[in-house]
């Protein structure tokens, strides 16, 4: 639809300016003033000839003295006035022709300007009440889904799964590596050759930095918010510098080092085991980015469990991940490491969000591709329209944003 808006605009801009190009002819042209100049030439060749007229016998000043004309010279005046008059006449008649062309073009490419303006207007009209409709049906699902009852049993029933999944985890359900100095040391050198792979293909610390001050923005000065691998810690760096009561935790002892060498609250340990240990209700914020899709499914939903309960009423949750709708984030980005679990689609973690009890989700897109973008043909005719069409719906497909996060409240 963009295409056609484009398509239609382009149309009429084009006879518009025809129009305004006509209009800057004819005053140049000036033809009124040639109009008003013949006129005047008529006016005083016709009085000279009702003079002649007049008299019976016209005369003439010759020296001092007036003698009449002759009748040869009569007839002579007479001829040379009426063709000075036909001359006029012929002047006036070429005048009004082409004064009749011109409006008569100008009334035809008015009309085409103003159709043009129609058939824009009606696109316009049509992609706006199909906006409206599919608006209205939104918001007919949602509150289709949401009913204050079913609403109430839902949340009742996630928080006792949660309690319920605390408890055996509690109770040891989960398995857990045994010590040991070889295990230890194993992890350690896994530990920092993983911190070496994100050194090298995430980026450096400042690139990361600006693509999360726009998340930072979410939590205000004063809260208490719980970075969930928390990685080199320039999501707990940010918010500390903004007034925020930021802390992390992550298992990579090497990046761990990293943050607390800058003096960052930050602690080794397993997210899953901080969370279970903290009070419910007791954090306003939970951020996590590139970390869910490191984790198996119902790890996961236990993680995402677990936050509904910690987070204070109001409180928010972000988690950031890569987003599997763009082919190219999902071949150079995501398959690119190799401890990446599986994709993880907005829609189903937006699902897992819903279904946890949370009331308000947002998807925000970020880390756009534009240069990798194909580039549309420059044209507005009908088939130069429908590829840039085909463009863009492969644009959509190969080239959307890197990456996502989900934003819930509770």
């Amino acid at each position: 639809m963009k295409r056609i808006l484009e398509k239609l605009a382009a149309e009429r801009l084009a006879k518009e300016e025809e129009l305004q190009s006509r209009l800057n002819a004819l005053k140049k042209e000036n033809l009124h003033e040639n109009y008003v100049k013949s006129l005047e030439k008529f006016k005083l060749q016709l009085s000279q000839l009702e003079n002649l007229i007049k008299e019976k016998k016209p005369k003439r000043v010759i020296g001092l003295k007036t003698q009449p004309f002759s009748e040869t010279q009569i007839l002579s005046l007479f001829h040379e006035l009426f063709q000075q008059l036909h001359s006029c006449l012929e002047l006036e008649i070429k005048l009004i022709e082409k004064t009749r062309l011109d409006l008569q073009e100008i009334i035809r490419i008015a009309n085409e300007v103003g159709e043009a303006r129609d058939r824009e207007w009606d696109a316009l009209g049509s992609n706006h009440v199909g906006l409206i409709f599919k608006s209205l049906e939104w918001r007919v699902e949602d509150l289709a889904a949401q009913c204050e009852e079913a609403r109430a049993l839902v949340e009742r029933a996630n928080w006792l799964r949660a309690k319920l999944e605390e408890t055996l985890v509690a109770l040891g359900e989960r398995p857990s590596p045994e010590p040991g100095p070889i295990r230890e040391t194993l992890g350690a050198l896994r530990d920092w050759r993983y911190a070496s792979f994100e050194n090298r293909f995430r980026g450096s610390q400042e690139k990361i930095r600006e693509q999360l001050e726009g998340y930072a923005l979410l939590f205000p000065a004063g809260c208490k918010v719980l970075d969930l691998g928390c990685g080199r810690g320039e999501m707990v760096e940010i918010l500390r510098e903004k007034g925020v009561n930021a802390f992390g935790i992550d298992l990579n002892e090497e990046m761990i080092a990293l943050c607390q060498a800058r003096g960052l609250p930050c602690v080794k340990g397993d997210l899953i085991e901080k969370l279970i240990n903290l009070q419910d209700n007791s954090l306003d914020g939970l951020f996590s980015s590139q970390v869910i899709e490191h984790l198996p499914t119902q790890v996961l939903e236990l993680m995402i469990d677990l936050c509904y309960l910690k987070l204070k009423p109001s409180g928010i949750l972000i988690l950031e991940t890569i987003n599997p709708t763009s082919v190219f984030a999902l071949v150079q980005v995501y398959f690119l490491d190799p401890s990446h679990q599986k994709p993880i689609h907005p829609q189903s973690l937006k699902f897992l969000l819903e279904t946890a009890g949370f009331k308000k989700i947002e998807i925000r897109y970020s880390a756009p591709l534009t240069t990798e973008r194909l580039k549309e043909i420059p044209g507005t005719d009908e088939r130069t329209t429908l590829i840039n069409q085909n463009l863009d719906a492969l644009n959509e497909l190969l080239f959307a944003p890197v990456n996502y996060a989900a934003i819930a409240w509770k």
